[in-house]
């Protein structure tokens, strides 16, 4: 009985060990990153961390048959900060002043953040979908800017993806990333979610068509 414990035991330490060897590889080599973020994919299938835009949708649409906007809504109109330099993956520098006039998708995110990591292929679908009519920019938040450019073309998005090239206005100081914040055509600032979200689900392709 004795030698059935002992036994049971040496098992359960190597068991141990296997898992802390693959914990402390996946930690030494970035990996953990992305496989916790595959790993919360599984949260995105569910719809439950998407931005409710029907509320939202349903604001604009009363402004448009009223010529006003509601008194009091969850979503209020607020004018967007243009005041912001994007360094592009070339080095070039460009204003997101140069973006007004079209809808924006911004997207702060890095590569050390497995719920951006998560929600990036969805993100990538919609550009895919809508690259032509809304302006993406996908504001990278790490320290080297290499890393998220290499992270981008190893996942094979092509993906517009900027540093920042000045001070973030205060209204994209946001206490958690991903963070995603939509602009209309109008310029202003109509949605701002906190956390990972599926970006190639119909209805928030809906409300971005409902923003020209």
């Amino acid at each position: 009985m004795k030698t059935y414990k002992n036994k049971s035991t040496k098992k359960t330490w190597i068991q141990y060990g296997v898992f802390a060897i693959v914990a402390i590889t996946l930690y030494a080599t970035g990996m953990h990153t992305e496989v916790i973020g595959f790993a919360q994919r599984g949260l995105l299938a569910t719809g439950l961390m998407n931005p409710d835009v029907a509320e939202i949708a349903q604001v604009r649409s009363n402004k448009n048959e009223n010529g006003n906007k509601p008194e009091t809504t969850t979503n209020p109109t607020t004018q967007a900060d243009f005041n912001l330099k994007l360094i592009d993956r070339e080095g070039n520098t460009m204003s997101l002043e140069e973006l007004k006039g079209k809808v924006i998708f911004m997207n702060m995110w890095a590569t050390w953040c497995p719920p951006c990591v998560a929600e990036m292929p969805s993100i990538d679908k919609l550009h895919e979908e809508m690259g032509d009519e809304v302006a993406f920019v996908m504001l990278s938040l790490d320290q080297n800017f290499e890393k998220a450019k290499a992270f981008d073309k190893r996942k094979g998005y092509n993906l517009p993806i900027y540093a920042a090239g000045s001070n973030l206005p205060e209204m994209y100081q946001s206490s958690a990333i991903p963070t995603t914040y939509v602009i209309d055509a109008e310029g202003n600032l109509v949605l701002t979610h906190k956390g990972m979200a599926d970006y190639s689900d119909p209805e928030f392709k809906k409300f971005l068509n409902s923003l020209k």
